[in-house]
């Protein structure tokens, strides 16, 4: 029985895109150390039953199923930075929606969770 197992995708949006331009300008070892969280998150998801369960230290519930993934977990100095994602579970897309500060966290929630009710329309 030869059984074909789907791995999650990622899938970024033109504000994380932008976002991350000026990351890797600006603070590319904050970038660096979210984006390899986000590899991490993508090796848990591969191997959980749902987006919902999966639960790590660098990993933050925000509303409308959201997760935000930070830098924790890497050496150095780094400023709090926080990865805005949400999963579509049946098509195993993981989409990075912006990243950003502390400073921004409260409009980066917002502009995700317009983004994921875009998502749904």
């Amino acid at each position: 029985m030869n059984l074909l197992v789907r791995m999650w995708s990622i899938e970024p949006s033109t504000q994380f895109l932008r976002d991350s331009k000026w990351y890797e300008k600006k603070r590319p070892d904050e970038l660096a150390a979210a984006l390899n969280n986000v590899q991490r998150f993508l090796v848990l998801l591969n191997v959980s039953k749902s987006f919902k369960c999966v639960q790590a230290g660098y990993l933050h519930k925000e509303p409308s199923g959201i997760i935000a993934v930070d830098q924790k977990g890497h050496a150095g100095n780094l400023q709090e930075t926080r990865l805005y994602t949400f999963g579509i579970e049946c098509a195993k897309t993981l989409h990075l929606i912006t990243i950003g500060s502390k400073d921004t966290q409260h409009s980066d929630i917002e502009y995700s969770k317009k983004y994921v009710q875009s998502l749904s329309t």
